[in-house]
C-alpha cells in the first residue's frame, strides 16, 4: 500500500494521467491522441508542473481531509484493459477523529471525462455537516508552444442558466474584479487555453457556491464548494463530479455538459462562424480530408453570393467598356472637379453604372473571411490536419509559402481584369495592392490561404466570362 508522496500511474486509450497520493490530487495529464504544436514526436501535456496545472478536492474544516493530507491507495499503476470500458482508482484518507475520505477517480474508454467521486465515511462519534469543494489550479501563463497568429484567451470561465457563459481572466482575479464567492445551483468552471479546457460539470441541480482565487504569486485556483447535509456518526455522504480535461472537439463538448461548447471562441462573428463549422464539417465527414472540406465549402460560399458577384462583375465589365471616355472627361475639366464630377455622374447615369458596384462583393465577404480565420484559428479539429503534400498542418502558415504565392498571383490577374482607374494616382495604388495585401497572406493559416485562393479562381473565370459577354464585336474586315 502507497503511503508516502508517491504517483499512481494511470493509462487508458486517450489519458495518461498521474495522481498524486499527497492530497490525492490530479497533477498529469497526458492527451494521447494529440501532439505538441512543436513537436509531433510527443503527446501534449495539458495538466502537468509547467504551468503547476492541476484539480484538488478535498472537505474544508480543522484536520478534515483535504487537497494537503496525504491519502493511500493499494493501486501504484492502472491501465485500461482491452475490452473494458471503465476503469477506477480509490485512495483514502482518515483523519485523526475517525472521518474518513475515499476518493475514486473513473475513467473510460474513448472519453476525456472524468468522474471524481468523494465519498465521506463519519466514523466519529459526533454529526458532520462538510463542505466538500473541488478546485483547477493553473498559472497565468500562455500555453509556451502556442505560436497562433493571433492572441487567444487563457483565463478561466463560469457558466450558468442564468448568466451564461462569461470568461474571468487571471487578470481580473488578480485586480479584485472576479467573483470572488457566488451562490448557484447549477453550471459549471473551467480553465481554458488555445484548442483545450478542463471543466468541472456537476450534472445535478444543487446548491454550490462558485469562487475565484489568487493563491499565490501568478497562481490561481477557480472552483466549487457542495454544502452536504449533516451526516450522523456512522453515516455517509457521496459526491460526484465529472471532469472534463482535454481537446475542445465541439462534439465532445456539446456532450459533456450544456454551454461547454462556448469555450470554442470564435470572436464576434461567432453567429457566421458556427455555421460555417457545422458545413465544414459536414464535408469532412464525407470527404475524411479537411482541405477538400474548406474547397467545398468555397463553392457553398460562391454560389450563394453568385447573384451579388454576377451583378457586381457586369458593372466592372461596363465600367471597363467606359474607361476611355472618363478619361477624355478627366481631360476636358482637368482644371474643374466639380463639372467633372457632374459629367462622370451623368455616365454613370446614362449607362446605368454603378461605380462602387466591383467593391461590394468584397465588402459583403469580409464577415465570411473573418468568421473563418477564426473557425481555422480556434477550431481543434483543424490542428494538425493535413491536406495533401506539403501541408501538413491546415491551421498553421504554409511551410513552402506556395499558397500564399498562388493567392498573389490570382490577385494580379484579377487586378488586371478590372477596368483601370482614370486617375492615374489610383491606377498605381491598384496595382500595388495585390503585391500589399497579398503579403499578408504569407502569415495566415494554411486553411485560410486555401479558402481564399480557391475563391479568387473562381471569381476570375466568374469575371472572364461575364467580361467576354460584354465585349464590343470585332470589326469584320472585308476581304479583297
Amino acid at each position: 500500500m502507497t503511503t508516502s508522496n508517491d504517483r499512481i500511474h494511470v493509462e487508458t486509450d486517450a489519458l495518461r494521467v498521474e495522481i498524486d497520493t499527497l492530497g490525492g490530487n490530479l497533477v498529469y495529464v497526458e492527451l494521447l491522441r494529440h501532439k505538441e504544436t512543436n513537436s509531433r514526436e510527443k503527446n501534449l501535456v495539458l495538466l502537468g508542473p509547467e504551468h503547476r496545472y492541476g484539480l484538488h478536492s478535498g472537505l474544508t474544516g480543522t484536520n478534515l481531509p483535504n487537497h494537503t493530507t496525504k491519502f493511500s491507495s493499494t493501486v501504484k499503476e492502472a491501465v485500461l484493459a482491452p475490452g473494458a470500458n471503465t476503469l477506477e482508482v480509490r485512495l483514502e484518507a482518515v483523519s485523526p477523529e475517525g472521518i474518513r475520505l475515499i476518493k475514486t477517480y473513473g475513467f473510460h474508454r474513448d472519453s476525456y471525462t472524468i468522474d471524481v467521486k468523494n465519498e465521506i465515511d463519519n466514523g466519529s462519534a459526533s454529526p458532520l455537516s462538510p463542505n466538500l469543494y473541488y478546485q483547477l489550479v493553473r498559472d497565468g501563463k500562455a500555453p509556451s508552444d502556442d505560436n497562433s497568429m493571433a492572441p487567444t484567451y487563457t483565463g478561466a470561465a463560469i457558466y450558468s442558466e442564468e448568466d451564461k457563459f462569461h470568461k474571468v481572466a487571471f487578470s481580473d482575479i488578480d485586480k479584485g474584479k472576479a467573483p470572488v464567492a457566488k451562490s448557484l445551483d447549477n453550471g459549471w468552471v473551467a480553465i481554458i487555453q488555445h484548442h483545450f479546457v478542463t471543466a468541472l460539470l456537476p450534472q445535478a441541480k444543487e446548491a454550490r457556491e462558485v469562487y475565484t482565487r489568487k493563491l499565490a504569486d501568478n497562481f490561481y485556483a477557480i472552483g466549487m464548494i457542495f454544502p452536504l447535509a449533516t451526516i450522523a456518526p456512522g453515516g455517509k455522504a457521496v459526491q460526484t463530479v465529472p471532469v472534463y480535461v482535454g481537446p475542445q472537439e465541439q462534439s465532445r463538448l456539446t456532450l459533456a455538459a450544456p454551454g461547454l461548447d462556448l469555450v470554442v471562441d470564435y470572436g464576434f462573428l461567432t453567429v457566421i462562424a458556427a455555421p460555417l463549422f457545422w458545413v465544414l464539417q459536414l464535408f469532412f465527414d464525407w470527404t475524411g480530408n479537411w482541405g477538400i472540406a474548406i474547397i467545398l465549402l468555397t463553392l457553398v460560399i460562391k454560389l450563394i453570393f453568385y447573384p451579388l458577384s454576377a451583378t457586381s462583375y457586369r458593372s466592372m465589365a461596363k465600367m471597363k467598356l467606359v474607361t476611355p471616355r472618363l478619361t477624355k472627361i478627366r481631360e476636358m475639366y482637368a482644371n474643374d472637379r466639380m463639372k467633372q464630377n457632374q459629367a462622370m455622374m451623368e455616365l454613370y447615369k446614362t449607362e446605368k453604372i454603378n461605380p462602387l458596384g466591383g467593391c461590394l462583393p468584397i465588402f459583403v465577404q469580409i464577415p465570411v473571411f473573418i468568421s473563418l480565420y477564426w473557425v481555422l484559428l480556434a477550431a481543434v479539429e483543424l490542428r494538425h490536419a493535413p491536406f495533401y503534400g506539403w501541408i501538413t498542418d491546415l491551421a498553421a502558415i504554409d511551410p513552402w509559402y506556395v499558397l500564399p504565392a498562388l493567392m498573389m498571383c490570382s490577385m494580379v490577374i484579377q487586378t488586371r481584369l478590372n477596368p483601370t482607374p482614370p486617375d492615374p494616382v489610383q491606377a498605381k495604388v491598384m496595382q500595388i495592392m495585390p503585391f500589399a495585401f497579398g503579403i499578408m497572406f504569407f502569415f495566415f493559416p494554411a486553411g485560410l490561404v486555401l479558402y481564399w485562393l480557391v475563391n479568387n479562381i473562381l471569381s476570375i473565370l466568374q469575371q472572364w466570362q461575364i467580361s467576354r459577354m460584354f465585349e464590343p464585336p470585332k470589326a469584320v474586315v472585308p476581304k479583297r
